[in-house]
């Protein structure tokens, strides 16, 4: 039987604003069920009046969930946390300590350093040294079974976390951080690591931990930044998560690679090979036999035989993809195909405007080849599925809106990633995302939040049912479906008067316009795209 993930909550800068903090939890638990953990990294006190904090240390008021912070980060708070050892602060409310490693009954590990740096002697209380350092890589990495940890705890991000992975913003990781916790990290291989005390919300692509082609593949580790609780830029401050401890994990499922895994940003040298070397798949019948001319545009499309062709003597050729057991409406050798729907074809994927579609640039991105879900995708497919999605993003928001993915694996035989264009101005992405969860609790539906930059194919084993949601933000809801599912559900939350207000329009059926009217969409969205399509060469 599959272990059930632990739901876990991670925190920022709380600076004292408890009861925001936890009237936001109670929120998000009111909506999406109990959460076991709040795990708050940076500065849990601020320069506030003590009043509100005496209601909690009396019991006044309560946490709504088991909440463990980290320690001081200044001389003004150490008076908060007067056992290094850690102590129970208030009811729910725990000090993990200095250093250490906390084990949850589940088998969870959570190694946790409190304070900033500090070179000098003797060290400050609140701060860490190279030695506490030193002890707990040393405590943990000496045993031969040791293999990483669950959740890595700090206050100051690592040094030069920014390296080889997307944009940090306004910090830079080459000059802010603790080279110290750059360190800690590198040695200890946390699957997450939350850090905090720059007051922005980062979440770095996920990194590898081992050497491609010199060591056996490890786990990826995630990097996540909060901001600071209450900030007027309204920056991500509070992060949701599930997780199952990685002691419980199958071997080959807890080293599966992200998609967009990024090499490791601490690694001193930049001369290892990182390119994994591929497998030549036997002669078969190209792919280019699904490829046709849908637009008149100068370039030309990439052989799907790839770029180094004409240099090589013996181009590689692609793997035929998977082939449907009967007729499909969506595989694009199919003459079932509705061809002239199609706006854009890339080497494994393509787009498709939506047949009755909730707006007129409503499309799908669907694979060429026949797979069901995300869930099956093969690597190569699921690497252009993440550019098809990236482009998309960049050319709405180009033209003033945000776009909302969703799959609903259920009653369906071909994977249709379904991307719904959203003005801007008609309502934020929380909006978005809280009218998904209220319908979905309307209708007694189970909608999870899981990791940005999650892998689906974590969750759900192929030929499980389930239903995802993905905003522009990269926030995911996830459920999964065991007896029925109403198939309309997510064109009925995006309709409705919360987001689009044309509810009319939650069933395509009724959206259907004629051939001549989809061609004249189909053209414009062609031609409107081009600038962004990355599957074009210019010559």
């Amino acid at each position: 039987m599959a272990q059930k993930p632990l739901r876990l909550l991670a925190c920022g800068d709380v600076e004292g604003k408890f009861d925001a903090l936890f009237s936001r939890v109670r929120a998000i638990q009111k909506k999406s069920g109990n959460f076991d953990l709040l795990l708050c990294v940076g500065n849990f006190f601020g320069s506030t009046p003590d009043a509100e904090w005496e209601e909690y240390k009396t019991g006044i008021k309560k946490a709504p969930i088991q909440t463990y912070v980290l320690g001081a980060n200044n001389q003004e708070t150490v008076k908060y946390f007067q056992d290094v050892d850690g102590c129970e602060l208030a009811e729910n409310i725990t000090y993990l300590g200095r250093k250490g490693v906390f084990t949850g009954s589940s088998g969870l590990q959570i190694v946790y350093l409190s304070g900033t740096e500090s070179l000098n002697e003797p060290v400050p209380g609140y701060s860490f040294s190279p030695k506490d350092v030193s002890s707990l890589r040393t405590m943990l990495c000496s045993t031969p079974q040791f293999k990483g940890v669950d959740i890595l705890l700090t206050s100051p991000w690592p040094k030069y976390v920014g390296n080889f992975g997307n944009s940090s913003g306004e910090v830079d990781t080459k000059k802010c951080g603790s080279a110290l916790i750059s360190s800690l990290a590198t040695g200890l291989k946390p699957r997450y690591h939350f850090a905090a005390l720059e007051k922005t919300y980062y979440e770095r692509l996920p990194y590898r931990n081992h050497i491609v082609l010199q060591e056996n593949a490890q786990h990826a580790t995630r990097f996540i930044a909060l901001a600071n609780v209450g900030n007027p830029e309204k920056k991500k401050y509070l992060y949701a998560f599930s997780i199952v401890p990685m002691k419980l994990m199958d071997a080959a499922e807890l080293v599966k690679q992200p998609p967009d895994v990024t090499e490791n940003p601490y690694r001193k040298s930049g001369k290892e090979t990182f390119t994994e070397k591929q497998t030549p798949a036997p002669e078969e019948e190209s792919a280019c036999q699904f490829f046709f001319d849908v637009n008149e545009k100068q370039g030309r499309k990439r052989s799907s035989i790839g770029r180094d062709s004409k240099s090589s003597p013996h181009p590689k050729q692609p793997r035929k993809p998977p082939q449907p057991p009967g007729p499909c409406w969506f595989c694009l050798a199919s003459p079932e195909v509705e061809k002239h729907l199609v706006v854009n074809i890339g080497t494994h994927c393509y787009l498709a405007l939506a047949k009755g579609g909730l707006s007129d640039d409503h499309v799908l991105i669907l694979p060429i080849g026949h797979y069901q879900s995300v869930v099956e995708l093969s690597a190569e497919v699921v690497e252009e599925v993440e550019k098809y999605k990236a482009t998309l993003r960049r050319f709405f928001r180009s033209r003033g809106k945000r776009c909302v993915l969703f799959e609903r694996n259920y009653k369906s035989h071909h994977l249709q990633l379904q991307v719904i264009p959203v003005p801007l101005s008609s309502c934020a992405t929380d909006d978005i995302k809280d009218a998904f969860i209220t319908q979905a609790q309307e209708q007694q539906i189970e909608l999870l939040e899981i990791p940005e930059h999650s892998d689906i194919k974590q969750i759900a084993q192929p030929g499980a049912a389930y239903f995802y949601v993905e905003l522009d933000t990269g926030e995911k809801l996830f459920h999964r479906i065991k007896k029925n599912f109403p198939l309309q559900f997510g064109r009925e939350v995006l309709a409705s008067e919360a987001i689009l207000n044309i509810p009319d329009k939650s069933d395509w059926r009724k959206c259907q316009i004629s051939k001549e009217e989809e061609e004249t969409l189909a053209r414009r969205f062609r031609k409107d795209f081009e600038p962004f399509d990355f599957t074009v060469d210019d010559d």
